[in-house]
């Protein structure tokens, strides 16, 4: 029997019905059993999803080169932290070091890369991508003292691993760490930049009838449903739409990522955040779109079914920009348009035609192979519409963001369009 489904049984007969967040807090992020926890073959083309990193490097490239001109936004300060949450297996942090470090040597000499991971096999797995830059100290994994107390933190439990039977959504303890409480001096600026991390923190399901618990019944999850709580209402009302229910609707309250950018976007002093992951907005919930999104992967194939090979598969529920954006606003930060990962790509790569993707291409046939690698990260066929890109930034003067070419492309769509 698959040993994660004992242990949840287990914790749903010692004290009762679950949320479905617990529920997937478990599946995802147990210490020894979760998806995420098991093993680093998940990730890539051969394993169960792939993200723009597996690509190829220029997505790493092109982020760098935003980074760069991020710094300069910043007034090129002494020394800057870039960190990464959900950092899987380092892939991106590499393509990144090494990009700064033959492009944008300076910024390379001011910056300091901190990955946050609590996946020991991941961890693993980045100590083995990340050797030189670990060795060197350019880059920094948080220790397992550190990722305790960031688990106690107010950004978020559950992406970090949450202890058993603490709720994710517990609420934040005083006195405690966030990614952004780091060790360089106060005034030292931070850019945080998460891909495809929000879509995996647990989410409550609701529908009409109320909010889902998990029972167990003769080796079988069932479900059953409970009154929402005010928060759950609330974050309906204000970011979300309520479930028809003559529709037997089902949607998300992502309250845990909302805990989580309420804690990042307090905690950090002057800087940037950049979070791509596929998502949308209220307006298109009320359109009809995205009304319940929650699904599993593995092997590259959808299903509806989370209760099948608890630990097995990952689960994953689009983000709702809309909260995340007035989480970052309610702690004085500036978020900006959404972009699709298209539109983003597509500003910082046009000034030099993505010399950075084909620059070591000897060959024609090496030439039209990144050519459709390219086109797969920026084409509504591909990855390019699917994904959304939320920037938000704290400190810095809203003329100055006129200046970073990741904007550019949103601004002349929108120019082109008035």
């Amino acid at each position: 029997m698959n040993p994660l489904r004992q242990n949840i049984e287990q914790e749903i007969r010692d004290h009762g019905p679950i949320p479905f967040s617990r529920y997937m807090e478990l599946c995802l992020y147990h210490p020894e059993l979760g998806y995420y926890s098991r093993n680093a073959e998940q990730f890539g083309k051969a394993g169960d999803f792939y993200t723009s990193s597996d690509v190829h490097k220029v997505f790493g490239r092109l982020l760098a080169r935003q980074f760069d001109e991020m710094w300069h936004v910043l007034d090129s300060p002494e020394r800057i932290e870039l960190i990464e949450l959900g950092p899987g297996r380092g892939l991106f942090a590499q393509d990144v070091l090494d990009w700064s470090e033959k492009k944008f040597p300076d910024f390379f000499r001011a910056l300091r890369y901190v990955l946050v991971e609590s996946s020991p096999a991941l961890r693993e797995r980045i100590g083995m991508t990340l050797t030189r830059h670990l060795q060197s100290e350019k880059a920094v994994l948080l220790s397992e003292v550190e990722q305790m107390a960031l688990q106690n933190s107010h950004v978020g439990t559950a992406a970090l691993g949450c202890p058993a039977g603490q709720s994710p959504a517990a609420p934040p303890r005083s006195g405690s760490q966030s990614p952004t409480d780091r060790a360089l001096a106060p005034e030292a600026p931070s850019i945080i930049f998460a891909n495809e991390f929000f879509d995996a923190l647990p989410v409550e399901i609701l529908s009409a009838q109320g909010s889902l618990r998990i029972d167990t019944h003769n080796g079988h999850f069932i479900e059953s449903w409970v009154p929402p709580s005010p928060e759950e209402l609330d974050f309906l009302h204000r970011y979300s739409i309520h479930p028809e229910p003559e529709e037997k609707e089902r949607v998300e309250a992502l309250l845990v990522a909302q805990q989580f950018m309420n804690g990042m976007a307090a905690s950090l002093r002057r800087g940037f955040l950049i979070a791509i992951d596929y998502g949308y907005t209220q307006e298109e919930q009320l359109a009809g779109r995205h009304r319940g999104t929650l699904k599993a992967i593995r092997k590259h194939s959808i299903s509806e079914n989370p209760y099948e090979a608890p630990g097995e598969q990952d689960i994953t529920a689009d983000v709702n920009f809309t909260a995340l954006a007035a989480a970052a606003e309610k702690h004085s930060m500036q978020p900006y348009k959404l972009l699709t990962q298209s539109q983003f790509l597509m500003g910082i790569g046009e000034a030099n035609q993505f010399a950075g993707a084909f620059e070591e291409c000897r060959l024609p046939q090496e030439r039209a192979k990144v050519a459709l690698q390219l086109k797969h990260l920026v084409t509504p066929a591909g990855m390019g519409e699917s994904f959304q890109v939320l920037i938000a930034s704290k400190g810095v003067e809203q003329e100055r963001m006129e200046s970073l070419s990741g904007l550019s492309f949103g601004r002349k769509v929108n120019r082109g369009s008035n």
